[in-house]
């Protein structure tokens, strides 16, 4: 996960400081040429990296901090502030039209991850903010490019407009003509990847800007080419004129210095990341929150969304009513388990527990097991479901022979299940909270190997 080396090295440095007790400003300049290494190392520019040493320093070495109670403390506030003001100090929204459809063009380089953070974007737009997009496939140069688009699209339920191997130009204005038509309230166009160099292609984009006249203009760029996309993102803007980036991949590069970078350079915010493969893993920036995960202190504010955003208000209700009844069933069990899953994977709601990173550190939920525990529910009746104590040998023999699997897998998920039903009934007679912990970790590691639940 991106900033990983970057937690565990400003989390050492401060540990250090924290055992110190008063401070020095000699403590703190050493502190600092800490932090600047670590920051480097992560790949974060050094004219970035020099300008935000010099901050934290000026303000670490000032009286108020030096003669506090808890200097230590007061330390990692400022850095936390410096690091929240170097990556644009607050999530930046989407510019939107006066009048719809609001345009946003999708400009990159090649294999940055365009089309499918495209889709992303249309699925994130419609899910939280209730907006109607229709993806544009301008990006008539790569093989199957559009069809790409329309698979994405398809699997997010969104509108795709395509007009084969024509003009991108002449596709983009026809698009926001069908919008307006349609009653699609904002338009994606995913353009060509392009080198800033291609001078034909860079004009193309131009003239695309000329005719529809975006309100956003994102650039999307792959964090894990580090600085290269710091480069980039100064040449489009050049070119361009760039309102904002996405950073895509944010889950495989361990440094992450192009999100703590770019927006110093260049002045322009980053407006979205990419957590993961899955469509739904894109997330608005938000940079008090990530300068929060980088110093190891979590973000429960984006954890809190996500579980409302895979919660269904009403399940929840209803499974209060049968947790109170002591009705806790197999069919419950399954859908609390995908919930879960639908947060997204352990090792990124991890990284959002203040200190419980390093303990769950690259944890991730079994997708195969997780389709097994389907498999053998469903394949059972709805009474089994109901009264899973009426499975006897030859019941259980049926449901897995059903399944494809074996009766011990069946034994071992109805285990499972009753510690969950022990749970259920501690909760409903007002159990105590770290009892209702132990049995949910039980239950969690019945899926598969303690570290990776596997």
């Amino acid at each position: 996960m991106a900033f990983e080396g970057l937690t565990e090295k400003l989390n050492a440095t401060f540990k250090k400081l924290r055992g110190k007790g008063r401070l020095t400003e000699n403590d703190v300049k050493e502190a600092m040429r800490e932090v600047r290494l670590a920051l480097l190392e992560a790949d974060v520019s050094y004219k970035v990296v020099k300008d935000f040493i010099s901050s934290v320093t000026e303000r670490a070495v000032g009286s108020d901090v030096l003669d506090s109670l808890t200097p230590a403390q007061q330390v990692v506030k400022i850095v936390s502030e410096e690091l929240t003001n170097l990556m644009g100090s607050e999530n930046a929204k989407l510019a939107t039209a006066p009048h719809p459809p609001t345009i946003v063009m999708m400009v990159g380089l090649q294999g940055a991850g365009k089309t499918t953070t495209t889709a992303k974007l249309g699925g994130l737009l419609r899910r939280q903010f209730g907006k109607r997009p229709l993806l544009t496939a301008c990006d008539v140069y790569r093989p199957a490019a559009i069809e790409q688009l329309k698979v994405v699209g398809s699997q997010l339920e969104l509108p795709v407009f395509e007009m084969g191997q024509g003009d991108p130009v002449d596709i983009a204005a026809q698009a926001v003509r069908h919008a307006k038509d349609y009653g699609n309230d904002i338009v994606l166009l995913d353009t060509a990847g392009r080198l800033h160099v291609d001078e034909a292609l860079m004009d193309e984009l131009k003239r695309m800007k000329e005719a529809v006249q975006p309100q956003e203009i994102l650039l999307v760029v792959d964090a894990m080419t580090g600085q290269d996309a710091v480069n980039a993102a100064s040449a489009f803007d050049e070119a361009l004129g760039i309102t904002g980036v996405v950073l895509t991949k944010l889950d495989g590069d361990a440094r992450g210095g192009a999100a703590l970078s770019i927006r110093a350079v260049t002045g322009k915010p980053v407006k979205f990341v990419g957590t993961g493969e899955k469509l739904d893993m894109i997330e608005p920036f938000h940079p008090d929150r990530m300068a929060s995960r980088i110093l190891g202190m979590g973000d429960m504010m984006t954890l809190i969304e996500k579980a409302e955003q895979a919660y269904d208000q009403k399940q929840a209700a209803k499974l209060q009513d049968k947790l109170r009844k002591n009705q806790f069933t197999l069919q419950d069990f399954y859908d609390q388990m995908s919930q879960l899953r639908n947060m997204g994977d352990l090792s990124q709601l991890a990284g959002m527990l203040p200190g419980m990173g390093k303990q769950l550190q690259g944890a991730t939920i079994d997708e195969k097991a997780l389709a097994h525990t389907e498999a053998i529910i469903l394949s059972m009746t709805p009474l089994e479901r109901e009264n899973p104590q009426i499975l006897n040998a030859s019941r259980k023999k049926r449901i897995a022979a059903g399944c494809g699997l074996q009766v011990v897998d069946v034994n071992r998920l109805l285990k499972q299940f009753n510690m969950m039903q022990q749970l259920a009934k501690q909760m409903s007679r007002g159990g105590r909270m770290s009892a209702m912990g132990r049995g949910g970790a039980g239950v969690l590691r019945g899926f598969g190997k303690k570290k990776r639940f596997r």
